[in-house]
């Protein structure tokens, strides 16, 4: 199992040099967008719901180099309706974040 902690941290470091707090903010306002993208891939009723959500976190996961979450991200923005297997995959890689 890949962990993207350290990955995520260090990109916002790279960021926001050596101002702890600010990697946090940024570390919160990262996992916010992608609550509420997850949030919006279980909400989804259509391909395209599906799609746009999926694309919103996949551009979170590069923003901050979370390689992993891009690529499950990227394998739902690709299907035509949702998928709960996937999501679940998605959810508990979140979780591990």
């Amino acid at each position: 199992m890949t962990y993207d902690h350290g990955t995520i941290d260090s990109t916002l470091a790279a960021v926001a040099g050596d101002e702890p707090a600010l990697i946090q903010d940024l570390r919160r306002a990262f996992m916010d967008g992608v609550t509420r993208a997850v949030e919006a891939m279980h909400m989804a009723q259509v391909g395209g719901e599906w799609r746009e959500a999926a694309l919103r976190l996949k551009g979170l996961a590069a923003s901050v180099s979370a390689l992993p979450l891009m690529t499950l991200a990227g394998q739902a923005a690709g299907l035509d309706a949702p998928d709960a297997d996937l999501l679940e995959r998605i959810g508990d890689h979140v979780a591990r974040l």
